[in-house]
Formats: structure tokens, C-alpha cells, sequence
């Protein structure tokens, strides 16, 4: 019956079964083989509404897609522009640098490539970037800041990850500051590699124009305030995750609807029925995910999975460069939600008996994911930035090949050098 049952989910599956349906399934199938009432999903659900830092994902994701309908992105680009265009490879640092700090408040790789890719393309080809250099930096740069603050995905892996009661917890205000460095690392890696560029191919530096900068800085006034209010709230230690999410909601709805106003009053609620779909969605999986993370334990399917891979890896080392080819691997095929509602309850446990710091992991974890979104078969930026750009897949494929090694060497770097995760926190 079990195996008929399992059958019968792989070919709902393969078939293109709603995600929620396939975990509401596998939790109910396992909690009735193991004689417990499917109550216990219902109370996973209960439990799910009384978690201090879940009221962070819908103010995040409100205050994400409000910054996405505004004008926002063009005042970034215009204000990073006004500072960093005299470096050379000037405009190139800007496009990465506004895309970490975008697809952070935005929690969405594929909002950043649309919203800035309109914005940032054709400058970089009037400046003589050339098209396979601008095409790969947008598709690459597009899933920075999974892993910086107050990014969805970090949440997320937080809500998860707390499931196991690990020794150290795993805190939302941990993992935002074990995400700062190695963000940083490979932000200047991608710079780096921008500016040598931009120097081989002879891009002409911009000079520094203080009446620009000063036009730039007034249009920005509004949105100066809002990394400080996160950023500082956060790694202060004054406001919580669930505080810092409230007070970025706020922020942005008065400057966006009330100061700014553009965001018109009757748009807003189909701006803010956007962004709850995405909620609802999410929280539905969650709560499934959840009820399945509980089955698994008291299954003891983490023990006997790690059982059997002992028997195979002995050594930490050795672990994690398995996890890093299993991770980019499954990137490739699930989205960023998916991919961490799905793997970390497997992962986590196994990880933890290798002696891997939960907080570490879960960088690791997005950062692996960060550089699978983008890579074939089925990355999801690749088709984004395809639809975005009017290019074929394999042409974007190859204009990506150099910064996904870049940011390749950037992922093994956090993978073994743990500190780089956990000095902050610390």
C-alpha cells in the first residue's frame, strides 16, 4: 500500500501536482503508516501562527513589492551611479551593487532582473560593456542578496531550521548578520572581475559631476533613510526581525503612497493583494513542510539517512563538497521557497552530526542556491532574463559561464572557511 501510494505521488509529481498537494500528501501518508491521526497536520498549522518571527515574511514581502511598483530602482541605480561612476568599470560595480541590495528587499531574483535589467542594459551596451558581458553580469547579479538582510529566503531557512532546536539556535537576527560577509565577498569578486573587464575593453571612466551627484542625492533623499532603519535596527540589537519588518513596511508605504505618490490609493490594494498571494502561498507550503519535518523525525529518516551516508563520507570536508554538488544540483531544479521548504529538514539533521554550525549551513545553503538559479536546465533567472533580454537560453548560458565560476570560488570560500558566517555573530 505504501509503495503503491509513493508510486502514485512520483507520477502526480511528474505530472505537475501542486507542490502543497505533494507535502499535504507525503505528512498525512506517513502520519496514517505510523498510526497517528491527521490532526497532526492541523496542529503543525497552529503552531505555524504562533511563531514570533513569521509576522516578518508578510511585512518584508508587502514592503518588497511596494519599492518593486515604485521608482526606486531607478533613483539606486541613478545615486550608486553618481558615486561609483568615476572607478573604472564604474557603472558595472553600480549594476552589482544594486542588485544585491534589491533582490534583498525584494526577497525575488526575478523582480531585480526585470525591474533593473530595463534600467541597467542598455547603459552598459551605450558604455561598451558589450552585450555578453551586460547579459551575464544582470542574469548572475540578479540572485544577489539572497543572503543578505532582510532577505525572504533567510527567513525562511530560520522558520524551518527551528524546527530542530539546534545547539546553537538558529535566530533570524543571526543568520542576518552571518549573511553580511560573505555578501561582501562576492560582490567584490563580481567588482573586481567588472573593473579588469571594463579595463580590457577599454571602457572610458565617467567623470565625477557634483551637480549630478547633488540632484541624485535629493531624489534619493526618501530612500536613504530605509537600510539605516533596517540595517541599523537589526545589527544594534533595538529592533527584532518581526520590529524591523514593521518599521520597513511602514517607511516605504509613507514614502512610496503618501509622500511620493507613486503608488496611487486604488492601485495599492492590488499591489497589496499581490504580495499576500505570494504569502498565502508560501504559508500553506510552510505549514505542510512543517507537519512533514515532524513525521521525519519521529520517523527517524534523518538518522538512518545519515546511517547510510557515513558508510560512504567520513570526513566533514568531504560532506560538504557533497552537499555543495547536491545542493547546486537541486538549485537547478527547484526554486529558492521550494528548494528550502524540501531539502533543509533532510539536510539540516545530517549536517549538524558532521559537526556544521545551523547557521553556517543555512548561509551555504542560499548561496548554493544563489548560483543554481541561474544555471541549465531549468534556472529559473535564465528564463527571466531570456524573456526580459528577447535572448535564447544558451546564449545567456554562455554569457553567465564566467561569473558563475567567480561566483563558484566565492561559495567554496564560505563553504570552509566557516568564520567568514560566524564572526559577527559571534
Amino acid at each position: 500500500m505504501i509503495v503503491l501510494a509513493a508510486v502514485a505521488l512520483l507520477l502526480l509529481a511528474a505530472l505537475g501536482a501542486p507542490l502543497y498537494a505533494l507535502l499535504a500528501a507525503v505528512a498525512l501518508l506517513g502520519f496514517h503508516a505510523a498510526g497517528q491521526e491527521g490532526v497532526a497536520v492541523a496542529i503543525e498549522f497552529y503552531r505555524l501562527a504562533d511563531m514570533p518571527a513569521l509576522i516578518a515574511i508578510p511585512l518584508f514581502t508587502l514592503a518588497g513589492y511596494l519599492l518593486a511598483e515604485s521608482r526606486a530602482p531607478q533613483r539606486l541605480v541613478r545615486l550608486s551611479n553618481a558615486l561609483l561612476g568615476w572607478l573604472p568599470g564604474g557603472l558595472a560595480v553600480v549594476a552589482v551593487l544594486a542588485c544585491a541590495m534589491f533582490t534583498a528587499f525584494t526577497g525575488a531574483t526575478g523582480v531585480t532582473i526585470v525591474a533593473l535589467g530595463a534600467v541597467l542594459y542598455p547603459a552598459l551596451l551605450q558604455q561598451n560593456y558589450g552585450e555578453k558581458f551586460s547579459l551575464g553580469l544582470l542574469t548572475s547579479a540578479g540572485s544577489l542578496g539572497l543572503i543578505l538582510v532582510p532577505s525572504m529566503p533567510l527567513i525562511l531557512y530560520g522558520v524551518v531550521a527551528q524546527q530542530f532546536h539546534t545547539t546553537p539556535p538558529v535566530t533570524i537576527d543571526a543568520l542576518f548578520l552571518a549573511g553580511v560577509l560573505p555578501c561582501l565577498l562576492m560582490v567584490a569578486l563580481l567588482s573586481f572581475y567588472s573593473m579588469w573587464h571594463a579595463r580590457r575593453v577599454g571602457v572610458r571612466r565617467e567623470l565625477v559631476d557634483g551637480r549630478e551627484l547633488r540632484a541624485a542625492l535629493r531624489d534619493a533623499l526618501w530612500d536613504l533613510p530605509l537600510p539605516f532603519v533596517i540595517l541599523g535596527g537589526i545589527y544594534s540589537g533595538r529592533l527584532a526581525a518581526s520590529e524591523a519588518a514593521a518599521a520597513t513596511a511602514l517607511y516605504v508605504f509613507v514614502v512610496t503612497v503618501l509622500i511620493r505618490r507613486e503608488i496611487p490609493w486604488r492601485k495599492l490594494p492590488l499591489v497589496a493583494r499581490e504580495a499576500m498571494l505570494l504569502v498565502g502561498a508560501l504559508l500553506i507550503i510552510l505549514g505542510f513542510s512543517l507537519a512533514l519535518t515532524n513525521w521525519l523525525i519521529d520517523a527517524e529518516v534523518p538518522e538512518q539517512l545519515f546511517g547510510a551516508i557515513q558508510t560512504h563520507i567520513t570526513s566533514r570536508g568531504a560532506f560538504l563538497l557533497v552537499l555543495n554538488l547536491f545542493l547546486l544540483v537541486f538549485g537547478m531544479l527547484l526554486e529558492g521557497f521550494p528548494a528550502i521548504i524540501i531539502l533543509v529538514p533532510l539536510v539540516l539533521p545530517v549536517a549538524l552530526r558532521y559537526g556544521i554550525d545551523p547557521v553556517h549551513l543555512g548561509i551555504l545553503f542560499l548561496a548554493n542556491l544563489q548560483l543554481g538559479i541561474f544555471l541549465p536546465p531549468v534556472g529559473m533567472n535564465l528564463f527571466i532574463a531570456s524573456m526580459r533580454f528577447g535572448k535564447p537560453i544558451m546564449t545567456l548560458v554562455r554569457a553567465s559561464a564566467p561569473f558563475f565560476l567567480i561566483l563558484l570560488v566565492a561559495v567554496l570560500v564560505i563553504t570552509y572557511w566557516p568564520e567568514l558566517s560566524l564572526v559577527l555573530v559571534r
